[in-house]
């Protein structure tokens, strides 16, 4: 059994205030607070082994090269990957993504030539590709959604032809909490011959990630997602095609040799990590997903899910309450009849709960659904039944307020 009330003294943030009431945070979709081991470990690190990583031969930069390294091993464990060649380190899920658009676009692809992704991607799974087309003249294809917000699969099939050379979708809807059939999208794709790229942002903190029984070709997610720092994230990719893609940033670190007439690349996976990385903020990444490992990442999926049910039935008691697609992971975005959903933020906000409102980074999908944008509740392991009945009492409040 989990004690959440312990969990929660980890993470000195839920005891502040806000404007003299409690703090309830339902806000982990957009970022996840940190617990006190993460907080330690980076001030840890700069206290006792800062020290630039991978180039020094003294005791500080070989210590704080093994820390780093020690964190490729805990993410190749922590989500399946066969090789620790496979784990590039990013700034976060946005930048793993415009690395595979610019390497896997400058090394693969070519005018007229096609990427599937979703009407339901976040930005950053967008405009890559955007970016991309814009250079060289790829073509977007759009998988569509059904009436009730999944993925529209036999569309989905209908879109490959022998210009397709990539997918790349969202594993769990940041707006919907909606989680998509990742192995099956996989296998249709690979039946074609085709690549698939996930974007993992919303699945990492919540499920059990295996990207070889997934048989993803790319996995992107953010550290900040899952309890570590911010600027820190991993771009996961089958190592046959890391290796053939050209690099993304050129600098130190990524080099064998450089002459003002040849540079030779390094091997992986420094290949795609140059210059200076964010080693402190790395380090304590290991330190947050050593952290889940100790809870179960199982049992934060199962309770999650629990506190996220609560959450819709309690919503749907509520008259006028509009809540868009089935979440099945720990996030649900609903509308409160015709009241702009920022209005009801900004109250809850006086109320010390903070929620997310507005189109959330995915002005396509608002769109399709025909809103302003929904106010989102998003749960993490050390929310509780007691803060949604808060936040349920608040919605109630505010809701008064404008009839």
């Amino acid at each position: 059994m989990l004690n959440i009330e312990d969990i929660r003294k980890e993470f000195p943030i839920l005891g502040e205030t806000v404007y003299g009431k409690p703090l309830v945070y339902l806000d982990n979709a957009a970022t996840t607070q940190k617990p006190q081991c993460v907080i330690n470990c980076i001030s840890n690190v700069y206290k006792t082994i800062n020290s630039n990583v991978h180039r020094g031969v003294h005791h500080l930069s070989q210590v704080a090269t093994t820390a780093m390294e020690n964190t490729r091993e805990t993410v190749r464990e922590f989500i399946g990957a066969e090789s620790t060649e496979e784990i590039i380190f990013t700034r976060g899920t946005t930048e793993s993504i415009n690395l595979v658009a610019s390497s896997f676009g400058t090394t693969f692809l070519k005018s007229g030539d096609e990427i599937i992704i979703s009407t339901m991607e976040h930005h950053s799974n967008i405009v890559p590709w955007q970016m991309l087309r814009d250079r060289i003249g790829i073509t977007l294809r759009i998988i569509p959604l059904t009436a009730d917000c999944t993925l529209d699969i036999e569309s989905y099939k209908s879109l490959f032809n022998e210009r397709t050379r990539l997918v790349s979708v969202t594993h769990v809807s940041n707006v919907l909490g909606i989680s998509n059939p990742i192995k099956e999208i996989v296998n249709i794709a690979h039946n074609h011959n085709i690549p698939v790229l996930v974007d993992g942002a919303q699945s990492i903190p919540h499920k059990k990630i295996d990207v070889k029984a997934l048989d993803a070709d790319f996995y992107a997610f953010s550290g900040h997602k899952v309890y570590a720092p911010t600027g820190v994230g991993v771009l996961y990719g089958k190592k046959k095609w890391l290796e053939a893609m050209c690099p993304y940033h050129g600098g130190g670190e990524m080099i064998k040799t450089v002459s003002f007439e040849k540079t030779t690349f390094n091997e992986l996976p420094y290949k795609f990590e140059a210059g200076t990385p964010d080693y402190v903020g790395i380090i304590a990444l290991g330190k947050a997903l050593e952290w889940v490992k100790g809870i179960g990442i199982e049992n934060i999926a199962k309770y999650e899910r629990e506190l996220t049910e609560y959450a819709v039935e309690e919503l749907k008691k509520i008259p006028g309450i509009r809540i868009f697609g089935t979440p099945d992971g720990a996030a649900v975005s609903f509308l409160a009849g015709d009241i702009h959903p920022a209005d009801i933020g900004t109250i809850l906000d006086r109320l010390g709960i903070a929620v997310r409102t507005g189109h959330h980074c995915a002005q396509p999908l608002i769109e399709h659904l025909g809103i302003p944008g929904t106010i989102r509740a998003s749960f993490a392991i050390y929310n509780t039944k007691e803060e949604v009945d808060i936040f349920i009492n608040g919605l109630h409040r505010a809701i008064k307020m404008f009839e």
